[in-house]
């Protein structure tokens, strides 16, 4: 793994939490977007070199909701960088870690992203990211 991509944050209100994040880091959101297969919209801020992405279900049976319903608002997931998400994924199956996504799907800011299940990394949801480039010759 290269780097943390970004920290996810589960939150109830977007637009709130948007003021909430530009005041306390000191600038705007660089993007939004929904991710409709996922249920759920979605901010990200740049603080130097760190991101934090900022989640709002759209649905009430989306993993967001489910989520803010059990625990609240508060940190939902870290995601880390890869290269190769495939062949990571490959690698942390054999070293044993639970796959909750056999096969990466298209997340947003760009990126595909798989998610390993929390109970076999200490209660963290993980998220792995590959930046998804554009073909050459376009």
């Amino acid at each position: 793994m290269d780097k943390i991509e970004h920290i996810g944050i589960a939150v109830k209100n977007l637009e709130a939490s948007n003021q909430l994040f530009a005041k306390l880091l000191g600038v705007p959101p660089y993007k939004m977007e929904e991710v409709a297969s996922e249920g759920v919209r979605t901010s990200f801020f740049e603080s130097g070199p760190n991101k934090v992405e900022l989640l709002e279900a759209t649905s009430a049976d989306s993993p967001i909701a489910k989520f803010l319903e059990k625990r609240g608002e508060g940190i939902h997931h870290i995601a880390f960088a890869v290269e190769d998400i495939v062949s990571e994924l490959a690698r942390l199956k054999k070293e044993g870690f639970q796959l909750l996504n056999e096969i990466p799907k298209k997340g947003a800011d760009n990126k595909l992203v798989a998610f390993l299940h929390p109970k076999g990394t200490n209660g963290v949801l993980v998220e792995l990211c590959q930046e998804i480039k554009a073909k050459e010759g376009r």
